[in-house]
């Protein structure tokens, strides 16, 4: 969840240097819908098939936001104005590629078969 206030520290006067809009711009309100995704999908941990629909929407939403990210870096030179970043140049070096394996992670938890007795107990919690 903290995915949902990194990103909007690149549109805070002050945080960052001179990065630009475009990048900053996108990358912070992507990153909140993001992190309102997954407080959704928390919020709605009782309600099983809303809580899925949430979690479902929160990867593909965050997984996209990557991307994009990457590519709208790339695109505005952000490597070389990598100085602008201030201390936030953790986010882009350590925080990013965690977040994208994490989310990696979570859809290949999603997509697996799961066993019979996995898809019992979930019967089980959902009927009461």
């Amino acid at each position: 969840m903290p995915q949902c206030f990194f990103g909007l520290v690149f549109i805070l006067p002050g945080v960052v240097g001179n990065l630009p809009a475009s990048f900053a711009t996108f990358a912070a309100y992507w990153d909140l819908a993001t992190g309102v995704l997954a407080i959704l999908a928390l919020l709605t941990v009782r309600i099983r098939p809303l809580f899925w629909l949430f979690v479902v929407a929160f990867n593909l939403v965050g997984v996209i936001d990557l991307i994009l990210d990457y590519y709208h870096a790339t695109q505005v030179g952000l490597p070389a104005l990598a100085g602008q970043l201030g201390a936030t140049y953790a986010i882009p070096i350590i925080y990013v590629p965690v977040l994208m394996i994490t989310h990696v992670v979570a859809f290949y938890l999603l997509l697996r078969p799961q066993p019979k007795a996995v898809r019992a107990f979930a019967g089980d919690a959902a009927a009461s």
